[in-house]
């Protein structure tokens, strides 16, 4: 093979590049986000549940809407449905920030939801389908590094925006929407075409879910919907503030840091991924994911508590990679309800752990409460230790 010809087979697709684009957008007004959600509905008195319940509600609605996401995707095309998604969040959003009460606050949020699965659905399905095997873990990281170099900057400006007034961040956050919306309509195609690779006909679901590869992508899916979006988000923040007695700038100064660390990662993450196969790297994100979150409810101090998100995100970056690289394999390529299947895990895990969690934590504490969570990732880890090691080396001969 030619150094020209190997060059242009490494060129990641135009779109891989656009939807890191749009994520990076997203991200920086979800990042702002971050730091005041929970201080915000505690403003209302609400509960650890209660808290927990504010970010499950979203990512139950995510759930509903998921199976409908793909088939509006496939009717309207995949450009549309990620600007109609991102136009529903950013209504919602605004829409929170006036909220009068928590059931107000809870409801917009939930609304959202539907937004959220509509966009991040289709651009799981355009990544999936535009980009050849061989390339997936890159791209996948590549994607994941547009939403945590938002998340660098997100959270950090959510702090003092939150100093301010805690309804300033959600308006922010509507207004990065309206713009990664704008440019996912202007710079994508508005229909993908399956790559010449890609299976001639898209995989029974029922074949799929039998295959070992998915199951583990699936169950990394699953503990980070439960620990990374739904336990982490949703109760660091309030030890950062509560425990530590520390402001929520604060808590976007740890956010950032942690974003940094997972981004400097993701590239070495997504070349481990593609040139080791997915196997090895999904194992050790479940070991170092749980052993960080193990750690993070006994924390001494905030700098500590730093530490260990950091630790936390180079787990991340390999879970941003491997998993949804492993969905590309298994579903040949074309994405569709194995992509949406993957994605409902995820919202199942952070509709569950949040709950779940916060009525442990209600009762016995914070280390209990993460424990479970902690318990979920190195089940994942020993699921992915039972993947064949020619089965997830196979695309390397291709």
């Amino acid at each position: 093979m030619s150094a020209q010809t190997g060059e242009h087979e490494a060129r990641l697709p135009r779109a891989v590049w656009v939807l890191t684009a749009t994520n990076f957008l997203v991200a920086v007004g979800f990042g702002v986000v971050i730091p005041v959600l929970s201080p915000f509905a505690r403003t209302f008195n609400a509960t650890v549940f209660q808290l927990g319940l504010v970010v499950s509600l979203f990512a139950a609605m995510r759930l509903v809407t998921s199976p409908f996401a793909t088939r509006l995707a496939a009717l309207i095309g995949e450009r549309n449905a990620i600007a109609l998604g991102m136009l529903i969040v950013a209504t919602t959003t605004f829409l929170v920030a006036l909220s009068p009460n928590l059931w107000w606050l809870m409801t917009f949020r939930a609304l959202g939801g539907v937004g959220s699965a509509t966009f991040t659905i289709a651009a799981f399905n355009l990544l999936l389908s535009t980009t050849p095997q061989h390339l997936r873990g890159r791209a996948s990281g590549l994607s994941q590094g547009g939403f945590l170099l938002g998340n660098m900057a997100g959270p950090a400006i959510g702090g003092l925006l939150g100093a301010i007034s805690l309804q300033a961040p959600f308006y922010f956050y509507t207004v990065m929407l309206l713009a990664a919306g704008g440019v996912a309509f202007v710079m994508l195609p508005a229909r993908s075409e399956p790559l010449p690779t890609a299976a001639a006909t898209p995989r029974r679901l029922g074949e799929v879910v039998r295959d070992i590869r998915f199951q583990a992508a699936c169950l990394a899916g699953f503990s980070q919907g439960w620990q990374s979006i739904g336990v982490r988000s949703a109760l660091v923040p309030v030890i950062i503030t509560e425990t530590f007695a520390r402001t929520t700038t604060w808590s976007g100064i740890a956010f950032a840091i942690a974003a940094t660390v997972q981004a400097l990662s993701l590239a070495p993450a997504g070349l481990a991924t593609d040139r080791i196969g997915r196997r090895p790297v999904l194992i050790t994100a479940g070991l170092i994911c749980g052993g960080a979150s193990l750690a993070m409810p006994v924390a001494p101090n905030v700098w500590v508590m730093i530490a260990l998100l950091g630790v936390y995100a180079i787990g991340g970056a390999m879970q941003g990679t491997a998993p949804s690289a492993a969905v590309g394999d298994v579903s040949g390529g074309r994405g569709g309800a194995p992509a949406a299947a993957y994605s409902m895990t995820q919202d199942l895990g952070a509709i569950m752990g949040p709950l779940i969690v916060g009525a442990i934590v209600d009762a016995s504490g914070y280390f209990a409460g993460f424990a479970v969570g902690s318990g979920i990732l190195f089940a994942g880890a020993v699921v992915a230790a039972l993947i064949p090691k020619n089965l997830d080396r196979s695309f390397l001969t291709r």
